[in-house]
């Protein structure tokens, strides 16, 4: 009875958690600036009886919230940043709310949102009857830099956890078995002599020269990285005017490689060939480390656990209406992405309600990164991805946008919110020991292993 009960609680609940996922999506805040996000979720939290603790790891937006006490210690991972340019009514055709502002493509306002729905409707369980242990809502700031949860990981915000469960905005629902690429983001800024452009140009030292022949060198590095590597640059500053030999130029990396190691060992070669452009263009260079995340590493205990939690959760449905809107919204996709779609198993329908667990994805290395491969290396995760967007809809994108703000992206909210809760329900009783099945998994998967952020001791978070 008692799991049906959490699950009664979400549903005759869920009218206020959509009411705060629509506000935080009509209110987008990029990394580190979440501040409407992040007090709206305190507030509800606070008036839940959770205990609060804001700025973890020195990040203003970032907080933990905590009901209960003893062990075992559950953590349940929230973000709620947004990504620039994004900005999308909820509609099948491209109209921005804010020309060039931001919009919620990644679907954060859903997914630290129904963290809070989770762990709100396990406390109405935990007080109804009378469990031990304690359960978090990590208010996490900045996942889109990759660098929020680095720095509270840094601070030691999830060293006593037992275990954390999180999950993703997506077209299906999936357990989260792959493994997202360790990433370090860091920005090269070079410093030369201005001249006249035109009338003394052998007096100056271009900043900006250096830039460019940095960027050259690292696209022939890449005939020579290990399969699956990434390497993106963005030139953030290229001097003033076409006549001015840039005195200061800069230009920002992000490296994404299948390990911490892998990156790491990137990150060495890049910086070489930033020193080489020096040498060639007699100018000097200093360089930023802004992130430096981990690769996730999943934990098959917890996700298969979470996977059989949807017996109690239901079977998502969708409205005729809905169908239309995704229908719609597909039509505005180009072809490759969704014949890239159709070549996979899940072809038949736009809006998937099945439920996948795919062992043959178990350890496969995947383009995208996140910081919650940070904790995954710190305390078992479990993670799921739930249907908040038609299928060939990829995040980052006006389409997301438009999805995560309608009534797709709430119900899948919702539905994470329950396989969240229910999941967490059974660890605070160790369900035939399922935590501890966890954690020995997790023993053994990081045998030899000692955790250090990839982030300096000496980079603070923005605005610290």
């Amino acid at each position: 009875m008692a799991k049906s009960d959490l699950t009664s609680w979400i549903e005759a609940n869920e009218h206020r958690f959509t009411d705060i996922s629509r506000q935080i999506w009509e209110k987008p805040e990029l990394g580190y600036t979440e501040s409407f996000a992040s007090e709206l979720q305190i507030s509800t939290l606070q008036e839940a009886g959770f205990h609060i603790r804001t700025g973890i790891g020195d990040v203003a937006t970032s907080f933990i919230a905590e009901y209960g006490s003893g062990h075992p210690i559950i953590g349940i991972l929230g973000e709620f940043d947004a990504l620039p340019g994004l900005s999308q009514e909820v509609s099948p055709a491209y109209q921005p709310l804010v020309q060039n502002g931001p919009g919620h493509g990644c679907g954060h306002n859903l997914l630290g949102t129904a963290g809070v729905e989770a762990v709100i409707a396990l406390k109405d369980r935990m007080d109804a009857e009378k469990i031990k242990g304690t359960i978090r809502y990590y208010g996490c700031a900045a996942e889109e830099l990759l660098s929020g949860k680095t720095f509270m990981a840094r601070a030691g915000a999830f060293d006593d956890l037992d275990c954390a469960l999180t999950w993703h905005p997506g077209s299906a629902n999936t357990t989260s078995n792959v493994r997202f690429q360790a990433l370090s983001a860091i920005e090269f800024y070079f410093s030369g002599v201005t001249a006249h452009a035109g009338s003394a140009p052998h007096l100056g030292r271009s900043a900006l020269d250096a830039v460019e022949l940095m960027n050259v060198g690292a696209n022939y590095m890449r005939e020579h990285v290990p399969d699956g590597t990434r390497i993106h640059y963005q030139i953030t500053n290229g001097g003033m005017a076409p006549n001015i030999v840039p005195d200061n130029a800069s230009v920002y990396y992000f490296l994404r490689g299948a390990s911490r190691k892998q990156v790491d060992e990137l990150q060495a070669r890049l910086i070489k060939i930033a020193q080489g452009a020096t040498m060639m263009t007699e100018t000097s260079v200093r360089w930023e480390i802004k992130a430096g995340c981990y690769d996730t590493l999943p934990n098959l205990v917890l996700n298969e656990h979470m996977y059989l939690q949807t017996a109690d959760a239901g079977q998502m449905e969708f409205t005729e209406e809905e169908e239309s809107f995704a229908k719609s919204l597909c039509q505005t996709i180009a072809a490759v992405a969704t014949e890239t779609e159709k070549a996979g198993e899940r072809k038949d329908n736009l809006l998937d309600s099945a439920f996948y667990h795919d062992l043959k994805q178990v350890g496969k290395s995947v383009g995208a990164s996140t910081d919650v491969g940070d904790v995954s290396w710190i305390t078992p995760v479990g993670q799921v991805t739930t249907t908040c967007a038609p299928r060939g809809v990829q995040v980052h994108t006006w389409q997301a946008t438009a999805s995560f703000g309608s009534t797709l992206g709430m119900k899948g909210m919702h539905h994470a919110a329950k396989i969240m809760a229910l999941t967490a329900y059974d660890l605070l009783h160790n369900e035939d020991g399922v935590l501890d099945r966890a954690k020995a998994e997790f023993v053994e998967s990081t045998k030899g292993f000692t955790y250090r952020a990839g982030i300096p001791d000496d980079v603070k978070p923005p605005g610290a």
